[in-house]
């Protein structure tokens, strides 16, 4: 998908706006509503007005976040939110020409690149630029807005970042538990039994000797019997 040449909106009258720019672009209102829960609307607007460094904002569309997993963005707390939104803005000005040399990773207000913290690389083939979280990637599609300390871009998918949407390290699987042999009842254990049989082998053997002599001697008294 490459970049398109739209014109960007014209800038609103006055100081820079980010919410102001967003709605005039027409589709970006998932975006608006994030930024402005999360008073980064505020914080982007007091920047522009404060910095000679300017910034660039990567601007998801509505059908962006419309693709997300659901529960995504709701199920995160109020400071990954925050941090959700900053991994969008980038505390420089970048033109599309300045994509093409830049120095990965770009440094995002969300924690600390150089501690590779929330780390966004950029790669470019002609005039497409691609941007890759570590979770996913995301295309620049045009230029929303253009002027001398801003810089807004619409990307086809929320930048994820690593921080929050690593995936968890499945559980370890339980060891199985190892067959154990049946319980034998008190008194009835294997060598008792084989104690108990041999003693009755032993009591039958010493009773066959008696039994045997008393048959003969019976024998021999009725032979010699007169």
């Amino acid at each position: 998908m490459k970049t398109s040449a739209q014109a960007p909106a014209a800038a609103p009258s006055g100081p820079p706006n980010i919410t102001a720019i967003l709605e005039k672009g027409g589709q970006f209102t998932m975006f608006i509503r994030l930024l402005e829960s999360t008073q980064q609307d505020d914080q982007i607007n007091t920047q522009l007005n404060n910095t000679n460094q300017g910034l660039t904002v990567f601007a998801p569309t509505d059908n962006a976040f419309s693709s997300l997993k659901s529960g995504t963005v709701n199920s995160l707390s109020d400071q990954e939110k925050v941090s959700l939104v900053q991994f969008h803005v980038l505390p420089t000005l970048m033109t599309m020409s300045q994509f093409q040399t830049a120095s990965n990773p770009l440094r995002t207000q969300a924690g600390n690149s150089d501690a590779g913290e929330y780390p966004l690389n950029v790669t470019t083939s002609g005039n497409q630029v691609n941007l890759t979280t570590g979770v996913n990637d995301a295309t620049v599609a045009n230029t929303v807005f253009s002027s001398a300390n801003l810089e807004v871009y619409q990307v086809d998918k929320v930048l994820l970042p690593l921080d929050i949407f690593a995936a968890s390290p499945a559980p370890a699987p339980s060891k199985p538990e190892k067959d154990l042999p049946a319980a034998t009842p008190k008194g009835s254990s294997t060598d008792d039994t084989n104690v108990d049989t041999s003693a009755a082998a032993l009591s039958l053997n010493h009773r066959a000797p008696t039994v045997l002599t008393f048959g003969v001697a019976v024998l021999a008294a009725v032979a010699f019997r007169p």
